[in-house]
């Protein structure tokens, strides 16, 4: 492999075509189905994956099938095989897997930025989506097309994009079901929905946490009283939901308090976050953007996080559960607030799991902690909405391993790191299950600041390309 040719081929493709093509992606609201009920009748879902697909055909990979895939009533896939080169073998695959649909828009974007408001400014892309997860199907062609380029010989290349992962991937285990007989037999699965803990080398994610969530529901009242008459005699439906928190998290600490939504942390993830911790230091906590703040009897520059110890905080955001509450109802906005007892609080809660902890025993544990002898004989109902089981990275082989070394020194003349994610991807836990076989190179390009979900999300543009050519050096080592 000639390192320099690979690295110019992804520089060109980059600059004088991804980048376009997801200026593009970036202005439609591809949102994910649980952020926009009527997707289907909206078609921005179907515009962004025909998008791709038209990209995709234009590539002119030889011998390339690239099929939409849909199912009545579901969010459609985007599925590429292309066979291997040098007499590989058709048998045996790597598996390449990304998303197209969007989370919602979030306030307090930059003026002059926005969700749907592409603007490149210092090499970084920032719009909803670019990062999360839309550059995943132009860099795995781009992988594909580099590699045939040079005559290297490749493997059998398979790829599955779907459109609702932000949503949970609900539509995923029927596209499975119907797709895996078609994918052969996977040897390395290349998911690049995931993060890195800097820009200055390939971050290899070894687990996933998973997430369970639901509404909290307390109701005290049919309707709301004057506060006046009421106050100090029926109970506030927020003082309510506030106890009913405090069962299952320390409000003092952020810690849970279910031991059932614990779990033991492996040796080998201890050792790769403390790794991890030595490389990044107090950038793990420092690259958020924190309030300023003076006040208090000891004025600080920022807020502070949980934790300043690097290590701590990457295993509680990689392998302890958390809670948040991401939503809520039955509260006026503050300019319309009167003297009322409000009847009822709703609250969204989200609460991160443990890789190896199932999801529904989760969900269990909080709904009995939540409903059970409800304060005051308030109706109390936690409805869970959906919830995926985290994921555990089966060991490393040592040729990938190997491998990794290598793409990430001729890349960016750095080792490669391994560390844990505090976010969800369905997808590999399917996966796991069905190819118990495979390898996984999970890795993505969300760093530090680029804010996946949140405002201001960017994609570091040239950091994409240097995972594009290591992502090619790796594949190119799959016998």
């Amino acid at each position: 492999m000639n390192l320099a040719d690979l690295q110019s081929f992804v520089s060109r493709r980059w600059d004088e075509d991804i980048v376009g093509r997801l200026v593009d992606y970036v202005k439609v609201p591809a949102k994910s189905p649980a952020f926009d009920a009527s997707w289907a009748a909206h078609g921005h879902l179907e515009a962004v994956i025909r998008s791709a697909h038209a990209w995709c055909q234009a590539q002119g990979i030889e011998g390339m099938k690239l099929e939409i895939v849909s199912i009545d009533g579901l969010t459609p896939c985007l599925l590429f095989d292309v066979p291997a080169t040098q007499g590989l073998g058709h048998d045996r695959s790597v598996l390449f897997y990304g998303h197209l649909d969007k989370q919602p828009e979030m306030v307090g974007w930059r003026e002059g930025f926005g969700p749907w408001t592409p603007v490149i400014e210092d090499g970084r892309l920032y719009g909803r989506g670019s990062a999360d997860d839309g550059y995943a199907v132009y860099s795995a062609l781009t992988v594909i097309a580099a590699l045939d380029r040079q005559g290297i010989a490749r493997p059998r290349c398979v790829g599955l994009i779907e459109t609702c992962e932000e949503s949970g991937s609900p539509d995923l285990p029927a596209y499975l079901e119907k797709l895996v007989p078609r994918l052969g037999e996977v040897q390395l699965v290349v998911g690049l929905d995931s993060g890195c803990g800097n820009y200055e080398q390939l971050w290899v994610t070894t687990s996933l946490r998973g997430l369970v969530g639901g509404v909290l529901s307390v109701e005290i009242l049919d309707e709301g009283v004057h506060s006046g008459m009421a106050s100090g005699i029926v109970p506030s439906s927020f003082r309510i939901a506030r106890h009913l928190l405090s069962r299952i998290e320390d409000s003092k600490t952020g810690r849970v308090l279910l031991p059932g939504l614990h779990a033991d942390i492996p040796p080998e993830r201890l050792d790769q976050a403390r790794a991890a911790g030595d490389i990044l230091g107090d950038s793990v906590w420092q690259h958020f953007p924190w309030v300023g703040c003076s006040h208090g009897p000891e004025p600080q520059a920022h807020a502070m996080p949980t934790t300043t110890d690097p290590v701590e905080a990457i295993l509680n955001r990689t392998w302890r559960p958390a809670l948040s509450v991401t939503g809520a109802a039955g509260l006026p906005m503050p300019d319309a607030a009167g003297n009322v007892l409000r009847p009822r609080t709703v609250l969204k809660l989200s609460m991160r799991i443990p890789p190896t902890l199932d999801a529904q025993a989760a969900t269990l544990a909080m709904r009995e902690a939540l409903e059970s002898d409800a304060p005051y004989q308030a109706r109390v109902r936690f409805q869970a909405d959906w919830g995926a089981s985290g994921w555990n990275a089966p060991a490393t082989a040592g040729w990938l391993e190997r491998a990794l070394r290598e793409a990430s020194q001729g890349a960016f003349g750095r080792d490669p790191a391994w560390f844990g994610e505090g976010g969800t991807i369905p997808f590999m836990n399917m996966l796991g299950n069905y190819f118990p076989q495979a390898q996984f190179l999970i890795t993505g390009v969300l760093g530090p600041r680029s804010n996946a979900h949140g405002p201001n999300e960017f994609l570091d543009i040239g950091y994409a390309k240097k995972l594009t050519t290591a992502v090619a050096s790796v594949v190119a080592a799959v016998r």
